[in-house]
């Protein structure tokens, strides 16, 4: 049974804890998690699931193999210089705080600590998340393994170079939000055209979820997708006149790159930090 820590007990922190429980790679008895006092939703969460919730960030590190970092990325200098003298060779650390780059980290903790930085997304609260991970300069291969077993224990996993973590936040990390927004325009289409919202809403979403299983099980071109479903002079080619005609596709491009450079911003911001 993995020994977990949490510096953080937020809601991503929870959904990864009850995954990584549901997958078998831990019990509540063997994590540990730090709250703030005047968060006791987070406390209780984190009791509910038998895990410890506790006040003290440096009691985390010292009950933990395996430490998320899991705090607000204007806190993670702090957090670090808390519980650095904790730290030693039997731990890694995994630290899902936007926008803080792996030099910072590593920088903040011992030498040769092993440290990788991962970004999960919102859906992890429903075991369908989209993760991805960079490998520190000290990372050894079964820290890789193991990263990989219990990010998969809440979605889909994968590794990437860093350079590529602002794009991939603005897509599968705001992404949610962007697929949030469309579920609720086409609810409202549909009960402007007479469905019952409750209706239209779980219909919008189960389209959703099989329009992306489809693409992922098929592994076909989503536009060959999007062809076999319009038909000539049918409605689909009607709607999708309608989407290209208010500029839909560029829309959601900018979206992308207006998210991109955000967090760009973000993550030069953290590399000027001394």
């Amino acid at each position: 049974m993995l020994k977990v820590g949490f510096l953080g007990g937020g809601r991503m922190a929870h959904a990864m804890a009850k995954g990584f429980i549901a997958a078998g790679l831990t019990k509540g008895e063997h994590i540990t998690a730090s709250c703030i006092p005047e968060d006791k939703l987070s406390v209780e969460s984190f009791k509910g699931i038998g895990a410890t919730s506790t006040f003290e960030n440096p009691l985390v590190v010292k009950k933990s193999d395996i430490v998320f970092i899991s705090v607000k990325p204007t806190v993670v200098k702090d957090v670090l210089s808390e519980t650095s003298s904790h730290i030693s060779d039997r731990h890694l650390f995994i630290s899902v705080a936007m926008g803080v780059p792996l030099k910072q980290l590593e920088k903040h903790m011992p030498k040769g600590t092993r440290v990788i930085r991962a970004m999960p997304n919102t859906p992890a609260l429903v075991r369908t998340g989209a993760s991805v991970f960079v490998c520190g300069s000290s990372v050894k291969n079964e820290d890789i393994a193991i990263t990989k077993k219990l990010l998969e224990s809440v979605g889909t996993c994968e590794q990437v170079p860093e350079y590529l973590l602002d794009a991939i936040t603005a897509l599968s990390g705001s992404g949610p939000a962007y697929i949030f927004i469309l579920i609720e325009a086409l609810a409202d289409g549909a009960v402007r055209m007479g469905l019952p919202r409750d209706l239209a809403y779980r219909l919008a979403a189960q389209t959703v979820i099989g329009a992306g299983k489809m693409v992922l099980d098929t592994k076909e071109h989503p536009g060959s997708l999007k062809d076999n479903v319009t038909s000539p002079a049918g409605s689909t080619a009607a709607g999708l006149y309608c989407l290209e005609k208010s500029g839909f596709r560029s829309a959601i491009i900018g979206a992308l790159e207006a998210a991109t450079e955000k967090s760009r911003e973000v993550s030069k911001s953290f590399e000027k930090l001394s």
